[in-house]
């Protein structure tokens, strides 16, 4: 399912119109994507959790010559499903 899709799932069962789900999708993507610049994380009960996890910096390697190197420490985003999501994939 791509954006789109989700955009015309939304507008077909709220009666929104496309402009509208459009819209909606959008303003949640901007507001969890903010709040995890912020570092908080997103809790959406039953469904799941959107947070930041700290990775350590670690020694990789370049695939092509093999060297060694350095890859620092970075935040990546992360989801943790709930118990209905869960479920619901069984």
């Amino acid at each position: 399912m791509t954006k789109t899709d989700l955009i015309e799932l939304l507008a077909e069962r709220t009666g929104l119109t496309k402009k509208a789900a459009t819209d909606v999708v959008n303003a949640f993507i901007e507001i969890v994507a903010e709040a995890l610049a912020r570092g908080d994380k997103v809790t959406i009960t039953g469904f799941g959790t959107f947070l930041v996890r700290r990775r350590a910096a670690r020694m990789g390697r370049n695939p092509q010559t093999g060297e060694p190197l350095h890859i620092a420490a970075q935040n990546s985003p992360a989801f943790r499903a709930g118990t209905y999501l869960k479920e619901m994939v069984k």
